[in-house]
């Protein structure tokens, strides 16, 4: 059975360090502690003081002064790695943790789940050619020598690079190397980490090239096991849960996100608020706790965006210029429905082709697989076709030799109405308010990744009424936009209401607009 030598980087908190020690050792495994040497003495003294005679626990045999983005933190890892590897020879994996991590499984299913796999987890994606760096400095890392430490130093970190770049002093990255980058949370098995050692201590060039790269913990490991391991025995993820901001900053977990982070296909979670004591006292008797079963539906990430994401949704308060100049056409009638449910307006479009014989097309800028004929290359993508959205509709327009078109468009496209709106065209607007059960929006949630088919239903529970106040807001929106000319169906109306607000929309007689409103099966899900 596996054995775990956790390896844990800490600069605070010395009651949290002897608490989470005395409790993974508790079940059987091992810690070996780096203390930040820039933190209180007295705090070191008393970690020492609770966990010295702990057989099950080692401490670096050198302790460093820790920053941000420099060596000194893979140099920390490197000391409490040693250590470990050497006072803990029935250790299997080791297991790199912060402070703020907490489990959020059993340490039986953390066992098993390593029993399972011999692999390595541990990210590591193509430095160059991936885009896990999102903004600052790329290539520059490597390149260039870093002496300073950006937060600290900033003036002295860019002037440095500013005359290495002037003076042409940028470095050729070492041979063999195929740099990686990703996660510093890994988890590496024993016969990994001895041949990470046998290989620093043959290759003194690259010790000394990521000695003064910058952020390495981001790419040394990730590197080193890249070349030395397999690909088949590389997992390219991390067990620990962790999100960011759009800022960059790390995700805070609260005491009202114990589901949540159990519901993760993941370890261990990180960061987790020293405020949230029933959390963290709810994490810490799981992690003893045996028998347990565990409901694994990981939408955690995508969750988060989305709840995040309500409210910040950009907008452009302007056409681009090229899209002012043009026109879809003053002589053309442009028609919109806008339905959240997209079977009722597929359904609702193909009766209008066959009782009013307008030529539609159905979710063009949001489904990839919406047919389309060949436009010279403009319709492959949706992303495509929403960057030349008024050229792709001229050419539609011409393909059906009409003057006439209807589309469908999500409630959610609220800026390609209003550019739709603002053109010379004719433009009309029929928003579909559908009906909406808890079981639908359950299975809505599903189908965009905010939910799987295991989530708890506590966690259930809290996303559906998220989703219903979404979708009203929705609606809310193209209220407030006033457009001149909104028509509107409801599923709760008669035949007779919305044969009248299709009359409208389409232009069309009133017998016609009553045969369509009278499709069966209409609203059905």
């Amino acid at each position: 059975m596996a054995k775990i030598a956790f390896i844990l980087l800490t600069h605070k908190d010395p009651e949290g360090v002897i608490a989470q020690a005395k409790r993974l050792t508790a079940t059987g495994d091992f810690v070996s502690i780096h203390f930040d040497a820039r933190a209180k003495a007295a705090d070191y003294a008393k970690i020492r003081a609770e966990l010295g005679a702990n057989p099950s626990v080692s401490f670096a045999r050198r302790r460093l002064k820790c920053g941000w983005g420099e060596w000194s933190l893979v140099g920390a890892t490197l000391e409490a790695l040693r250590a470990a590897e050497k006072a803990f020879p029935r250790a299997t994996h080791f297991y790199m943790l912060s402070g703020d991590c907490m489990p959020i499984k059993t340490a039986e299913y953390a066992h098993a789940f390593l029993d399972a796999k011999d692999v390595d987890y541990i990210e590591s994606f193509d430095f160059f050619s991936s885009d896990w760096i999102k903004t600052g400095m790329k290539e520059e890392r490597l390149t260039y020598r870093h002496w300073f430490n950006e937060r600290n130093h900033k003036w002295w970190f860019y002037t440095s690079l500013e005359w290495q770049q002037k003076l042409g002093l940028s470095r050729p990255i070492p041979a063999e190397l195929q740099m990686m980058i990703g996660s510093q949370w890994w988890c590496l098995r024993r016969r990994t980490v001895e041949s990470v050692f046998d290989f620093i201590d043959q290759r003194a060039d690259v010790m000394r090239f990521f000695r003064s790269t910058w952020i390495p913990d981001e790419t040394f490991f990730q590197t080193i096991v890249r070349h030395l391991v397999p690909d088949g025995e590389i997992s390219s993820r991390t067990l620990t849960f962790l999100l960011f901001s759009d800022y960059g900053m790390p995700v805070t977990f609260y005491n009202d996100q114990y589901d949540l982070l159990l519901a993760q296909d993941y370890l261990f979670a990180r960061k987790i608020s020293p405020d949230a004591q029933s959390l963290k006292a709810r994490l810490a008797a799981l992690w003893a706790a045996t028998g347990a079963r565990f409901s694994i539906s990981n939408e955690g990430r995508s969750l988060f965006h989305f709840l995040t994401g309500r409210g910040r949704v950009g907008r452009r308060f302007a056409p681009r210029f090229w899209e002012t100049e043009s026109s879809l056409g003053r002589e053309r009638e442009l028609m919109l429905v806008v339905c959240k449910k997209w079977h009722v307006a597929k359904r609702l479009v193909e009766r209008m082709r066959q009782v009013a014989g307008v030529p539609a097309v159905e979710y063009l800028f949001h489904e990839a697989a919406c047919p389309l004929p060949d436009l010279g290359g403009i319709q492959t993508s949706v992303e495509k076709r929403n960057r030349h959205r008024r050229a792709l509709m001229r050419m539609l327009y011409d393909y059906h030799a009409t003057n006439r078109l209807v589309i469908c468009l999500d409630p959610a496209a609220i800026e390609l109405m209003r550019d739709f709106t603002s053109d010379r065209a004719q433009v009309r607007l029929l928003e579909i308010e559908c009906d909406f059960t808890d079981d639908y929006l359950l299975g809505h949630a599903r189908r965009v990744g905010l939910a799987g088919e295991r989530t708890p239903q506590e966690v259930a529970d809290r996303l559906l009424p998220t989703i219903r106040y979404d979708l009203k807001f929705e609606s809310d929106r193209i209220k407030d936009a006033h457009f001149a000319a909104l028509y509107r169906m409801r599923e709760s109306a008669d035949i007779a209401e919305n044969a009248r607000a299709l009359a409208g929309f389409l232009a069309v007689p009133d017998m016609e607009a009553r045969e369509i409103a009278a499709t069966e099966h209409l609203f059905v899900d």
